[in-house]
């Protein structure tokens, strides 16, 4: 690797690629990452307009129903009202930091960061574009042992008369004003969260998609109480629904939909997907393959068909979370510098990934589906308990809570756990440890509950509600 300038040159300062440049560091490797934000936006997605952003604005519209709530505990006196300007300027604040952590554990580490866009010029080359000391434009070159490209994703909006108009999930943080009437398209986990935050901020809003039900991949039953819930909660939901175009008027922008109906929206964002971010890399000269999306293709090591080209997370269109592209990362350092002292070589498994959906109420979900698991295993049997959680018995919430376990009749083992509910997330990430690790129905029957938890339910079903 002496040859090169760098042994490991990282394109993409977001989760998987900070991590996997400072861990080479850490491990002796020379190694230099560009970013097209430089050191104010490392962290990528995440961190900057992703999942970070996103729950602490989801906690903001937490409050609002928390407010409303306390009055069955007591509490009087007049509702606050929301400073949105607040918000997004405590937010930026927050986010600040967060690009400031990243960059002292870089530097740190030992990390050179360039400022700049990348393109890949051949296996072990790579040109930065750069501004100049005096802001013309420049480029920089360079050469290293190993590319690993973490570009990441970028949102993908569909054509149609009046795309001009629509923002993503980029620019909704920065709405300015807040919106009054805000219409969502999409019906995957970020049009469902952010129709539920902006709905929970006071804002009239409107979720259409085209499906039958939102959050397609994820367990039908959960999908259909999550539904419910939204729509009690206030969203106007509708479902087999898309638009025509949309215009600019007086009155805000117009919506005409398929169905004929018009929808008037103050801002509308489009949640309709992402796709790789690989525009400009240069990866059709230097023959590195890719997908119909455009996606890298890697092999179970992250290696792409040129030896030297590696790829993690959402650029390669696996698994779109920021733990996996940590997870992924870390398999490339391994390969190319070793295992840490005393470690065999990490691998990646895509089995029982644990996520959340910050819908009102949340979704927490690991393993199988009850489809997957019925096509996978034959024989299943469900447990299932729906009811009004503790607090709301007093809240005055119509709220209810929707926990279910999928289990292989066969083995007994536990494959499929899901939850709506009240900080799901919290409580399935712990339950996702004992399903790693195999963990039975019996297993579960034999754990004490902690009491009076919602938690507790997932160890003290044993009715069956089918098989």
């Amino acid at each position: 690797m002496s040859n090169f300038d760098f042994d490991l040159f990282v394109i993409g300062g977001g989760s998987g690629g900070v991590r996997a440049a400072r861990m080479a560091a850490g491990r002796g490797g020379r190694v230099a990452m560009a970013e097209t934000l430089g050191t104010d936006g490392l962290g990528g997605t995440c961190v900057n307009v992703g999942c970070i952003p996103k729950k602490l604005y989801s906690y903001a519209a937490h409050y609002a129903e928390s407010f409303e709530e306390s009055h069955g505990y007591g509490w009087e006196g007049e509702r606050p009202s929301l400073n949105w300007s607040t918000l997004k300027a405590n937010r930026a604040k927050e986010i600040s930091r967060l690009n400031g952590v990243y960059a002292n554990l870089l530097r740190g580490s030992g990390v050179t960061v360039i400022n700049g866009f990348a393109r890949i010029d051949g296996p072990h080359a790579v040109t930065v574009a750069t501004l100049n000391a005096d802001g013309s434009p420049g480029h920089q070159s360079f050469t290293a042992a190993n590319i690993l490209i973490a570009t990441g994703g970028t949102p993908f909006v569909p054509h149609f008369v009046g795309r001009e108009h629509v923002i993503t999930s980029n620019e909704v943080f920065d709405l300015e004003p807040f919106p009054q009437r805000l219409l969502v398209v999409g019906g995957g986990y970020i049009a469902c969260e952010f129709a539920s935050i902006f709905n929970g901020m006071g804002a009239k809003v409107t979720q259409l998609y085209r499906g039958e039900q939102v959050l397609r991949g994820f367990d039908d039953e959960i999908r259909h109480f999550v539904a419910g819930e939204m729509l009690k909660a206030g969203v106007d939901l509708r479902l087999n629904a898309g638009v025509v175009d949309i215009r600019k008027t007086d009155d805000g922008l117009r919506a005409e939909l398929e169905d004929g109906n018009v929808v008037m929206a103050d801002a509308v964002l489009y949640a309709t997907g992402r796709k790789p971010n690989v525009q400009g890399l240069g990866l059709e000269a230097v023959g590195v393959a890719q997908g119909g999306q455009g996606e890298v293709i890697v092999d179970e090591n992250y290696r792409t068909n040129v030896p030297s080209i590696w790829a993690v997370g959402d650029v390669t269109n696996r698994v779109q979370l920021t733990p996996v592209a940590l997870g992924e990362a870390m398999v490339v350092v391994d390969q190319l510098f070793g295992p840490a002292p005393g470690k065999a070589p990490r691998s990646m498994s895509y089995e029982f990934i644990p996520t959340a959906v910050f819908t009102h109420p949340n979704i927490g979900t690991v393993g199988l589906t009850e489809a997957q698991a019925r096509e996978r295993f034959g024989a299943i049997t469900i447990f299932r308990s729906e009811f009004k959680a503790l607090r709301h018995t007093l809240s005055g919430s119509s709220e209810r809570t929707l926990m279910k376990l999928v289990v292989d009749t066969a083995t007994d083992r536990v494959v499929g756990l899901h939850m709506v509910g009240a900080e799901a997330g919290e409580i399935v990430q712990g339950f996702a440890v004992a399903m790693k690790a195999g963990a039975t129905k019996a297993v579960f029957d034999s754990t004490i509950g902690i009491h009076p938890t919602a938690a507790e339910e997932f160890v003290t079903m044993r009715e069956q509600a089918r098989s």
